[in-house]
């Protein structure tokens, strides 16, 4: 079995098996997948198709099929759709398309992405690479595919669209604040070569032009950094309450209590002082982009 370019893989009857692996440790969202999977029996039995005529109908394997029906995969929107056709479902199996969507990313980035979808208020510091919320998708892809041990593609892909799906908090209405502070190297690492580099920057010109947005740089020169323990983040929510996370402090794990919170937030708010204004910030990331 092979995998190609859009994440999908290629079954050995060479017929495309689009999808994602279930995570095991995701106890509710294997339930949903399983669930789908045993709609989607029940009806190819009661349309009286074997899972190879099942496959053959559809244009996938039967291995694919199987896999699908016992919950061992996710199906993707395409797949549900044409399930739905072949077995003459009106609509049933096509429906369900918005419970797999509630699954198809692994737990912690749906946690995260509801928090993000709530939140009236986001400041976080990034220091080793572009924040998720502003990265390209062909900077997310190359991003996840340094990491090592190596994602195999299929994981790659989900990431990215996992990843890609959240950027749509800054559509969002009415609309959060957002303050991203950003480390200069973070702005100078061609990671994904130059094109893809030269992307990212421009993407962070164009989020930068949003009124509900703002971008700072820290500069490499700066004498005094609050930021020195890594990378951090806090997101507020419409009841007063907020979550924050720093790397490397409390279990590197989210935070709600006060005491923590307040710590986070507090050298946030220095990082946001000691880095460039908005303002200056749009300028170097406009003479670092010149330099390419």
């Amino acid at each position: 079995m092979s995998v190609v370019g859009d994440g999908t893989e290629r079954g050995d009857a060479g017929v495309d098996e689009p999808g994602w692996e279930v995570d095991p440790d995701d106890e509710p969202g294997a339930a949903v997948v399983a669930a789908v999977g045993r709609q989607i029996k029940a009806w190819r039995e009661a349309a009286g198709m074997r899972a190879a005529e099942f496959g053959t109908a559809m244009g996938y394997s039967e291995d694919l099929i199987y896999k699908v029906e016992g919950g061992r995969r996710i199906p993707r929107p395409e797949f549900m759709d044409g399930a739905d056709g072949v077995l003459r479902a009106g609509g049933k199996l096509a429906a369900m398309k918005a419970d797999i969507a509630e699954v198809r990313y692994p737990k912690k980035i749906r946690e995260l992405a509801k928090m993000e979808a709530a939140a009236v208020e986001l400041s976080a510091y990034g220091s080793h690479n572009i924040h998720g919320l502003l990265q390209t998708e062909e900077y997310a892809r190359a991003l996840f595919g340094m990491r090592r041990p190596a994602y195999s593609q299929d994981e790659v892909e989900r990431l990215v669209a996992a990843r890609t799906a959240r950027q749509s908090i800054f559509s969002r209405s009415p609309a959060p604040e957002l303050s991203f502070v950003q480390e200069e190297v973070t702005l100078r690492r061609h990671l994904g070569g130059r094109m893809v580099w030269r992307r990212q920057l421009e993407r962070l010109l164009e989020v930068s032009e949003l009124r509900h947005v703002e971008i700072q740089v820290m500069p490499t020169s700066r004498d005094e950094h609050a930021g020195m323990g890594g990378e951090m983040q806090v997101l507020k929510f419409k009841d007063g309450s907020a979550v924050g996370r720093s790397e490397g402090d409390f279990g590197s794990r989210p935070v709600s209590d006060p005491k923590y919170l307040r710590i986070i937030e507090l050298r946030c708010g220095i990082i946001r002082a000691q880095a460039l204004n908005p303002g200056e910030s749009r300028a170097f990331i406009e003479q670092v982009l010149g330099e390419t």
